[in-house]
């Protein structure tokens, strides 16, 4: 059989069809893993939003596991300190806008965080023009865990001195306009913790005055996978199918062929 496979011009193909199968179904096999991880993530995101929300200090003791935290329903009673504001790049349909983080120190010495308070547009960047918004304490704040966000490839630097954050580096966001210290610094200085989140405030209750418009959260997980399983399974079962035919008539013609004397 190898000789007549040999005589057919066959061997090539078939170890180059046995070299590929196994990544074609390989890609599939993964796929369908990463679908069923998505969905599980996506069932996870939805209880979270719609559940009772957990103390603060429940939140920050989960936080030792980054996932059991992301997106978590949180409530937390302190003061914002209305002088910390950063103000997140936002553009709307409306046009260009920002979101409010601002410090909130929680009661009880429990370490502060920012939250996003909700988008206001250009017009109303600046506090002095929403002062009916600058809420005195207590305050309750209820909204979703959010991790600092990685900046991407192509998403401008900070502007620090600006105020102009681009990302959503609640890490970096602690500094302020001076940015992060030297590592000569930070030898000596005393720092006090702070949450390794932040919380996006719900849209209910409204802030006093309208602004700003809490619920700015989007969640946005595409599930695509199940397309690409279907396109990787596809494309092995394609190669078999074709190495099949490939095969067949390789080894017809090599039948038809006269006897060589």
């Amino acid at each position: 059989m190898f000789a007549r496979w040999r005589r057919a011009g066959l061997i090539v193909p078939t170890l180059m069809t046995l070299a590929l199968l196994p990544v074609l179904i390989g890609l599939g096999t993964w796929q369908w893993q990463r679908k069923i991880w998505k969905e599980e993530l996506i069932a996870t995101i939805e209880q979270r939003r719609s559940a009772e929300p957990v103390s603060y200090a429940e939140a920050l003791a989960r936080a030792a596991s980054p996932e059991a935290v992301t997106y978590l329903h949180v409530t937390v009673t302190g003061a914002f300190d209305h002088g910390e504001e950063r103000h997140v790049y936002a553009p709307r349909s409306q046009g260009p806008g920002w979101n409010v983080y601002t410090l909130f120190r929680p009661v009880d010495g429990l370490p502060p965080l920012f939250v996003n308070r909700g988008w206001v547009p250009e017009r109303l960047k600046d506090p002095a023009s929403r002062s009916e918004g600058q809420v005195t304490p207590p305050v309750t704040v209820v909204g979703l865990a959010r991790l600092p966000e990685v900046k991407g490839t192509f998403t401008p630097d900070n502007d620090l001195k600006g105020n102009r954050w681009y990302s959503r580096d609640s890490d970096a966001m602690r500094w302020g306009a001076a940015g992060p210290p030297t590592s000569e610094q930070l030898a000596t200085m005393r720092l006090e913790a702070y949450a390794p989140f932040s919380i996006d405030a719900d849209a209910k209750p409204e802030n006093p005055g309208g602004w700003p418009k809490g619920g700015t959260t989007e969640i946005r997980l595409s599930n695509s996978h199940l397309q690409y399983v279907v396109t990787w399974y596809g494309l092995a079962l394609t190669l078999v199918g074709v190495f099949v035919v490939f095969a067949r008539q390789r080894l017809a013609a090599l039948e038809d062929r006269p006897p060589q004397s």
